[in-house]
């Protein structure tokens, strides 16, 4: 592992590696030094270095050296400088996209490009022995060798960037950003298995961020930008899943979407809203979940109504109609009649999870699968006014699926319908959420609910059926599809029907036989025949024991009469509270009447606008009948007049007339005409065919005379030109003999001429070639002379620039040792004076005690006897300390310095005992002890200058001869020079 001094060295060291071509030291030495635990303080040279770490490892494509690089930076710079980290992971993602996009354009070029000589020839022999062996195409080998590889390395950028990011709140907005690149990168190449992979990356992400709740820097889903953020990266995968007609992982991304929701308890912005149901009725109806998909487009018409204020009416008309096919597109029967009990709490499991998803709050006691139903979904489209928004042939086609009973005649009302339907449609300029609307979608599920119906109410009608009839009514499916229908609705008891193929028929049954009344029927029975029983064989009565209970009989009729006290007021209560119930039943009859009057009321209106309706219908019928009569009798006419032959204008003139007949007369008229015709030419072809025979026998020997006439002209023709070949070619050899032994003479003149001339071109060939060899290596020896100034020019600077480091590394160093020889010198002092400080309070504190005893002493001596006082040698004994003690403190420097020149000079501490000991001499008294307070010291005659700037005071702080302590001027010195006798 490669050590650097500073993080700049290794920059320089590493753009000198990558100059001579050694890309992977520069790598490993970045590495080293990213990695190394020394540069742990973000810096600007960091930065500088992480970019050029990240452009080697896109040249080289490392993902693993840039995913290590980024984490290790990420943790220095987490704290310090985030944005750093940013511009860094974008410089990492533009390279890398950058690089894939030239990888793609290059492959392009490589297939255009005309990589052939021969344009004539199709494949080159190479060519076709490589598409033997590998069976690939050019441009799948091309994609394998340079796009794939490029783009395995982007989609690990991708996920290294994504796993660096997560779960951070700090770098929210840029992992925002990654996903929403990576979506469009898997859009673009349509990458379906990296999509997946990548949605499944981000919700692992969101678990394990709700998983773990105590990280630092953790995102809060409750602030709004945080929220906003992940909510628009999850539609954005749902958008891009839908694009890729991933169906299974939109619908993921919908619960993914749902979940997000629930978790923060927040509904997003409505546009948001919009399009996340749009996205749920595509997923819906690729899944064939028609009641699902029904109750989404609801929700998706109530948001456009109530928050689109710019929603135009034709735009709503639309979205009202797709709202109502879808809604009766729904099969009509219940999907889970004879379903077993854990598939009826798997669908009622299913169908709540739906129900949440699209926005309807369940009762959990209820039964989800009729609160979702296509009869609930029905009556809230009628009672919300979605119906009266759609378009005209919409509500016709309502009415004629839900509320018309029209056996014959109803395939043939829906289909023009179905035709207007189909041609609706188109993009919404207002709701831009909603890009398309086209109403054919639904064409098919509405002709498989027309066929249902008109097998429903067929079914009410007849017993019996034709299968031609039953065809002919029904145009939409052939008979094979009708019947793949009818076995559908058979099996969950729609309808009840067989079909006999042997006799052509269809067989109506009665659903009443097969209702649940009847599948019970063997309870019914068991119930009955115990109860013919019990009056059969009555069970034995038992013995009366009126014997035993007479002896308390009082009692009893006591007990019977507060019961029936007891009841009577029971009886009481339960009337009025019967008054009660039947004032509430009263009224709300009265109620009931009423509404059931107003329900006629709003009913009959709708018959008398549906009788309206439909005079106008027939009215229109009967013109578009008219027509076709006038139309059908034109034609007629035509075909009279074509045929010259008049119709008679009472069969055009009668009232019976139809136009099926009219139609059958032009009909039998064409096939006469087209009879007569086939007639003529038949005897045509039979006149011509004679006379062809006849004029084919009269030339068949005149054309046999003509050929052997011919044969007998091409045999002397071709002997005479074969003559004269031969007489061609003999005149032409005899030539040719001649011009060469007239050319023969010359031969050694031209043999001696080729010679002269090969032997002059191969001098002139020696002579540039010995020139060319010269000026080659005149020019080598002066590329060589250049090259060997460059070296010296460099070796030179590199010397210079090794000088001047070493010179400024020997000057900090020089510098550093200064600093530090002056801090410990300064340190000494401070410690030197903080001593002295020390000693110099203590002294005072001392002097001031002293002072304070003397006080004392002078207050107790006053209390004495006159007597007693007046017989003391020295009568002014009481004033004698204190007026001693301040010549006592200027004798103390003076005595400390006397000890400190006899003390040793290593500056070492001596108890002032030892140094009177050693002054003494070893047989020597000590002389007799001062007084203690200094009274009777004779070192007055020492001069009284200020202890804080005598001279005496210098101290070296390494020890001398001369040091000074406080703490030796505490005491006087023993047996000194400067010591007083009493």
């Amino acid at each position: 592992m490669t050590t650097f001094a500073k993080p700049e060295n290794a920059l320089k060291r590493a753009e000198e590696l990558i100059n001579v071509g050694q890309k992977q030291n520069a790598l490993q030495a970045l590495h080293d030094l990213i990695t190394s635990r020394r540069y742990r303080a973000w810096q600007k040279t960091l930065e500088r270095i992480m970019f050029k770490y990240v452009e080697l490892c896109v040249d080289m494509r490392r993902g693993r050296f840039a995913k290590d690089g980024l984490i290790q930076y990420r943790i220095v710079c987490q704290q310090v400088n985030v944005n750093s980290l940013e511009e860094v992971i974008k410089h990492f993602m533009h390279l890398s996209t950058e690089k894939a996009e030239q990888a793609r354009s290059q492959a392009e070029a490589l297939e255009e490009a005309l990589d052939v000589d021969d344009l004539e020839a199709d494949k080159r022999p190479e060519d076709l022995m490589l598409s033997y062996v590998s069976g690939e195409k050019g441009k799948d080998r091309s994609d394998r060798e340079l796009v794939t590889p490029w783009f395995k390395f982007l989609w690990e950028t991708y996920r290294t960037v994504l796993e660096i990011l997560r779960n951070n709140s700090k770098l929210e907005a840029l992992y925002a950003m990654t996903a929403h690149r990576a979506f469009q990168f898997c859009k673009q190449y349509k990458r379906t298995t990296e999509f997946r992979r990548l949605c499944e990356i981000i919700r692992n992400h969101l678990s394990n961020l709700n998983k773990y709740r105590d990280q630092r820097d953790r995102p809060d889903l409750s602030a709004p930008e945080s929220l906003q953020l992940y909510l628009d990266t999850r539609f954005e995968q749902l958008k891009i899943a839908t694009e890729l007609e991933l169906w299974q992982e939109a619908f993921r991304s919908v619960e993914d979407i749902h979940g997000l929701m629930c978790m923060v308890k927040k509904t997003p912005k409505s546009s948001l809203m919009v399009v996340y149901y749009a996205k749920l009725t595509e997923i819906f109806w690729i899944s064939s979940s028609h009641l699902y998909h029904a109750y989404a487009w609801l929700k998706l018409f109530t948001l456009q109504k109530s928050f689109n204020k710019n929603l135009s009416q034709k735009d709503l008309q639309l979205i009202a109609s797709s709202v109502v096919l879808a809604a009766i597109s729904v099969p009509p029967y219940d999907h889970r009649r004879g379903s077993s009990h854990l598939e009826l709490q798997n669908v009622k499991e299913r169908n709540s999870r739906m129900a949440n998803l699209i926005g309807f709050n369940l009762d959990p006691k209820a039964d989800g699968g009729e609160v979702l139903s296509r009869s609930n979904l029905i009556s809230e489209l009628v009672s919300k006014g979605v119906l009266s928004c759609a378009t005209q042939e919409v509500k016709d086609l309502y009415h004629l699926l839900e509320h018309e009973f029209l056996p014959l005649d109803l395939a043939s009302k829906i289909q023009p319908l179905l035709t207007k339907i189909s041609k609706l449609g188109g993009k919404l300029s207002s709701a831009s959420s909603v890009p398309e609307v086209q109403l054919s979608q639904y064409v098919p599920a509405l002709e498989k609910l027309a066929t249902l119906r008109l097998l429903q109410q067929v079914s009410r009608v007849y017993q019996t059926l034709k299968i031609e009839n039953l065809s002919q009514m029904i145009p939409f499916f052939d008979f094979p599809v009708v019947e793949k229908i009818s076995v559908d609705a058979v099996k969950h008891n729609f309808i009840a029907m067989k079909v006999d193929h042997m006799k052509g028929v269809i067989l109506f049954g009665n659903l009443g036989l097969e209702s649940d009344g009847f599948q019970d029927h063997l309870a019914v029975l068991a119930d009955s025949l115990d109860k013919a029983r019990a009056k059969i064989y009555p069970p034995v009565k038992k013995a009366s024991k009126l014997g035993e209970m007479l002896p308390g009989l009082a009692d009893l009729v006591d007990k019977e009469h507060k019961r029936l006290l007891a009841r009577k007021s029971i009886i009481e209560k339960r009337k009025e509270e019967q008054e009660l119930l039947l004032l509430e039943m009263e009224r709300s009859a009265e109620l009931k009447r009423k509404k059931q009057q107003q329900i006629a009321e709003e009913e009959e209106k709708r018959r008398l606008a549906s009788e309206i309706e439909k005079r106008k219908t027939q009215m229109i019928l009967e013109e578009i009948r008219d027509k076709e009569l006038e139309q059908a009798k034109a034609l007629l006419e035509d075909v009279g007049k074509r045929g010259k032959k008049k119709i008679r204008k009472s069969v055009l003139d009668g009232e019976n007339v139809t136009k099926q007949a009219i139609m059958e007369m032009a009909l039998s008229e064409q096939l006469r005409e087209r009879q007569e015709t086939e007639k003529k030419l038949q005897k045509l072809a039979k006149t011509m065919d004679y006379l062809e025979r006849a004029k084919r026998e009269e030339a068949a020997p005149l054309i046999e005379a003509a050929f052997q006439q011919r044969l007998v002209e091409e045999k002397v023709l071709h002997e005479r030109e074969q003559q004269l070949e031969v007489e061609v070619s003999r005149q032409r050899h005899d030539g040719d003999l001649k011009e060469k032994n007239r050319m023969a003479r010359m031969l050694e003149n031209k043999t001696i001429f080729q010679e002269n001339v090969v032997h002059h071109r191969q001098a002139e060939f020696d002579r540039l070639r010995v020139e060319r060899e010269k000026q080659i290596q005149q020019l080598l020896q002066a590329r060589r002379q250049e090259r060997d100034a460059i070296r010296k020019k460099i070796f030179y600077v590199r010397t210079e620039e090794e000088k001047q480091r070493k010179l400024q590394e020997e000057e900090e160093a020089r510098k550093r040792e200064e600093a530090e020889r002056q801090r410990k010198i300064d340190e000494e002092r401070r410690a030197k004076l903080d001593e002295i400080a020390e000693k110099q309070r203590k002294i005072e504190q001392e002097l001031d005690e002293k002072k304070e005893r003397q006080r004392r002493e002078a207050l107790l001596g006053r209390s004495t006897d006159g007597p007693s006082r007046s017989s003391e040698p020295i009568g002014s004994r009481p004033s004698e300390p204190i007026a001693a003690a301040p010549a006592a403190a200027a004798a103390a420097p003076a005595a400390a310095a006397a000890a400190g020149s006899a003390a040793p000079s290593g500056g070492k501490y001596v108890p002032p005992v030892r140094r009177s000991n050693k002054t003494e001499g070893p047989g020597q008294a000590p002389p007799p002890e001062s007084d203690r307070w200094g009274s009777s010291r004779q070192d007055t005659s020492q001069p009284t200058s200020d202890r804080w700037r005598s001279d005496d005071r210098r101290p070296s702080f390494g020890g001398g001869g001369a040091k000074s302590t406080w703490s030796s001027s505490r005491y006087p010195p023993r047996g000194g020079g400067g010591g007083s006798a009493r």
